[in-house]
């Protein structure tokens, strides 16, 4: 199954249902299903920005449907989603738009770049 790496506390934000839209700077045709993984190097300023002083990193912790990219053309769009990315404008033009989220016993492994190929 496919899996995408997040930084720390944005993989978690998507799991409690805050976080909508995982922003890119690389858009994608890939539909469907793919595990959420929690890179091993948290985002240390977001975790204080969220209130997060610890989470898990280095595992696949989720599962999403990435349902469509959505293509921000200024800065203007990027800001009126805000409260569905929570993500500043340097994270990317490409709008990951995700539905039925769902938390998953964590699963130690490394991740990469990009979609990936997890083989349990």
């Amino acid at each position: 199954m496919k899996a995408l790496s997040l930084k720390q506390p944005f993989a978690e934000l998507i799991l409690q249902g805050n976080k909508k839209i995982e922003l890119r700077k690389w858009n994608t045709k890939f539909r469907g299903k793919f595990l959420i993984h929690s890179s091993k190097i948290p985002d240390k300023e977001s975790m204080k920005k969220f209130g997060f002083d610890e989470l898990p990193s280095g595992f696949i912790v989720g599962e999403a449907n990435l349902v469509d990219v959505k293509k921000y053309k200024d800065k203007k769009e990027l800001i009126k989603d805000k409260k569905l990315h929570l993500a500043d404008t340097s994270w990317g033009k490409y709008g990951f738009v995700l539905k039925n989220i769902k938390r998953i016993k964590p699963i130690p492994v490394k991740g990469k770049l990009n979609f990936w190929e997890f083989k349990e």
